[in-house]
């Protein structure tokens, strides 16, 4: 019964038009399953330079965009230059106690970034994390919880700019308008 509902998904998925971000089809015959892909996107993504980011969550958020951009390392003639700017980070306290104590903390960060060319700008954008940790009566815990939340943080914002760079490359390579 499993395989018969992997089937059906799979048919409804290629009636979609699912196609996959990082690789493009040297085939044309409608299949992925020939082992036969064009990495062009993967590798053009590799050739981008991140430039450096302020404070510790930008170190953070370097360090996931390096991972998800040039996983075998930073390229040495860099063809495009990515730079990220954290334009805001908003704290807010909640839950708060009958001593007017929070217990809880959302923290909001935003980031503007600006993928270039040479002196020529491709994309721009924005990309917002929403995320919270809680308060707690033990100091240590509370850094631990609020190191995990901006690592966090960096992470989500990192796989955004990253998905977004990758469908720009997915556009620009398959000539898709």
């Amino acid at each position: 019964m499993k395989k018969v509902g992997v089937f059906v998904a799979t048919v409804l998925l290629a009636a979609c038009g699912f196609q996959p971000l990082y690789v493009q089809r040297t085939v044309n015959d409608g299949w992925y399953n020939k082992e036969q892909f064009d990495m062009s996107i993967s590798k053009e993504m590799a050739q981008i330079k991140i430039s450096s980011i302020k404070d510790r969550f930008g170190q953070l958020l370097r360090n996931e965009l390096l991972d998800l951009l040039t996983p075998r390392g930073v390229p040495q003639n860099s063809k495009y230059r990515l730079d990220v700017v954290l334009e805001d980070k908003i704290v807010t306290q909640q839950a708060m106690r009958d001593d007017v104590t929070a217990t809880n903390e959302r923290i909001e960060y935003r980031v503007d970034y600006k993928l270039f060319q040479g002196a020529d700008q491709l994309i721009n954008g924005n990309s917002i994390a929403f995320v919270s940790y809680d308060i707690l009566q033990n100091p240590y815990s509370t850094t631990m919880a609020q190191k995990k939340a901006e690592k966090d943080a960096a992470k989500i914002i990192a796989n955004d700019i990253a998905l977004r760079i990758g469908a720009y490359f997915h556009t620009k390579m398959s000539g898709i308008k």
